[in-house]
């Protein structure tokens, strides 16, 4: 991926060398009881399954009850690293999202583009939504319009999910970007509404629906990139796709399980999210996002 000509963003919080602050205790072992009680209630207040919080794959946190910790105050951390190639790679990602969701926004949809912020930390941190932790993969919180990212995520996606590659890592930010864009469109809270009304399978089946259209609208952001800087080299879309396909439900419960169980996916199969990233890739347009029509 060249990102060099791309913009770099200012809305990074580097929380990197902190020492935690998410609220849950994490010991040598795993969770310790209060630890379990405090991700149950978590679980309780936002709807997360508590499998997701405990040890799952990337969610967006959606906070329904108290919004005490969105009142935390923020912290800094450490002086940014100007020779730090990660956050240096991560700036020009945000930068790149911005630019082209300033453009393709109001355009497409009659919205004006307002930035989120992405925090990087390690281990744990606190966010508006609650506790964040490494084992929760990246999410976006709608309170606070953040995005969360451990960087270490990266490496699992080496190491645990075959992927990888400066694109694949892009994909991921931009997915979470494109849930910070269903937020501007009002997307979030409709679906969160619908979910109060249905069965437990159907909310399950409205949250693969948000998710695939994450997956496509990180296609719009990157089709739309590519034509402004040329950002996608040989091998890049692959790649991306390969990261998509790892990390379906279908793989994952298999992966851990033995079996997968599709009333229960919550992000959508290796099948559908390769084939939402696709159309996104195609034709950089959001109409052709509409996953809840499919």
């Amino acid at each position: 991926m060249e990102y060099e000509n791309t913009p770099i963003s200012s809305n990074i919080e580097d929380r990197r060398g902190q020492g935690g602050g998410g609220g849950i205790g994490v010991g040598s072992g795993g969770l310790g009881l209060v630890g379990i009680i405090v991700v149950f209630a978590i679980s309780y207040f936002t709807g997360i399954n508590p499998a997701v919080l405990m040890g799952g794959a990337e969610m967006i946190a959606r906070h329904t009850g108290s919004d005490t910790a969105s009142t935390q105050p923020a912290t800094t951390g450490p002086a940014a690293d100007p020779n730090d190639p990660m956050r240096n790679f991560l700036a020009h990602v945000m930068g790149g999202t911005e630019a082209v969701w300033t453009e393709v926004l109001p355009a497409q949809a009659g919205v004006r583009y307002a930035p989120a912020t992405l925090v990087i930390y390690d281990g744990a941190t606190r966010s508006g939504c609650g506790g964040a932790r490494a084992a929760m993969g990246p999410f976006y919180c709608p309170i606070d319009k953040k995005v969360y990212l451990d960087t270490s995520f990266f490496r699992d996606m080496k190491a645990k999910y075959g992927g990888g590659g400066d694109f694949a890592y892009a994909y991921v930010v931009a997915h979470e970007i494109g849930h910070h864009v269903q937020d501007l469109l009002g997307i979030l809270d409709k679906v969160d509404a619908a979910k109060e009304r249905v069965s437990q399978t159907q909310a399950n089946a409205l949250s693969v629906r948000v998710e695939l259209q994450a997956d496509c609208l990180a296609g719009v952001w990157a089709a739309n990139a590519n034509q402004k800087w040329k950002i996608l080299e040989q091998g890049d879309v692959e790649k991306a796709l390969a990261t998509a396909q790892a990390i379906g439900d279908d793989r994952l419960q298999s992966a851990a399980r033995g079996y997968a169980v599709p009333d229960s996916f919550t992000h959508g199969s290796s099948a559908q999210r390769a084939k939402w990233l696709t159309a996104g890739l195609k034709s950089g347009q959001i109409d052709s996002c509409n996953t809840f029509a499919q």
